[in-house]
């Protein structure tokens, strides 16, 4: 590679990587020394390239062995936004997502108030399980308001497209800018563990709200996805491409 590459696109090469299975789960990525001389770039550059692979949830530390691929987890949603912009798909490498269930619900006390509408208002739902590998890595259930259904009409047909966001925000002319995320810890349901293939008694998973919002300031998905493991954690990640 040149001498002008940047943290994004040796973010990219190791991100890609890892989707791709060359780096699985649990390898020790390159010391930062050794990205440094591949690549002919500071240690500023190799780092804050490692910093976004963290951030993205492909990567974690690892006391006295540095820098390791993470867990078969699904990607977070911005890395799904770069991948659906460089592949058309936000799957990742061996990813297939199954629809369990369409149709229109009302808004409920978790999802009102993130879609900005009164409690009970009808709103369209989508649940999902994504795999990785023929094994169930989470299930996900986004919440659409009306205006973003009337967009994209294929959102009420029980088919997987793997970018229904990008989709909805390519339909309405504007990007996506922003997304909160939520993470919680509780107890799973009985329809959980058996989506999931979990067979312990009391389960504790993780429960991820993503709030997706557009540059207009439109929400346009609410996803509510739980996988396994527990943790308790709030962040907002941008959506907007550097320039």
């Amino acid at each position: 590679m040149p001498e002008t590459t940047g943290y994004a696109e040796i973010a990219t090469y190791y991100r890609q990587q890892i989707q791709d299975g060359e780096l699985g789960p649990g390898d020790t990525m390159p010391s930062l020394r050794q990205v440094c001389e591949r690549f002919g770039v500071a240690n500023t550059t190799a780092n804050r390239a490692y910093r976004v692979l963290k951030m993205e949830g492909l990567t974690l530390p690892k006391a006295g062995v540095g820098t390791v691929v993470a867990g078969p987890i699904s990607n977070n949603i911005a890395s799904r936004v770069l991948l659906h912009g460089a592949t058309g798909s936000a799957l990742g490498g061996g990813e297939t997502s199954r629809i369990l269930e369409v149709g229109t619900i009302g808004a409920d006390s978790l999802i009102a108030p993130r879609l900005d509408v009164a409690p009970g208002t009808p709103v369209h739902v989508r649940r999902r399980v994504v795999s990785r590998g023929g094994v169930p890595v989470h299930v996900s259930s986004s919440y659409y308001p009306a205006y973003v259904i009337a967009v994209t009409p294929e959102l009420t047909q029980p088919v997987s497209t793997g970018a229904s966001r990008e989709l909805a925000a390519e339909r309405l002319g504007t990007a996506q800018d922003e997304v909160l995320e939520e993470v919680t810890s509780r107890l799973a349901t009985e329809t959980e563990k058996t989506t999931l293939g979990l067979t312990a008694g009391d389960v504790v998973v993780t429960q991820v709200v993503r709030t997706v919002t557009l540059t207009d300031g439109r929400v346009v998905e609410v996803a509510v996805k739980v996988a396994g493991g527990s943790t308790i954690l709030r962040w907002t990640t941008s959506l907007r491409p550097e320039a």
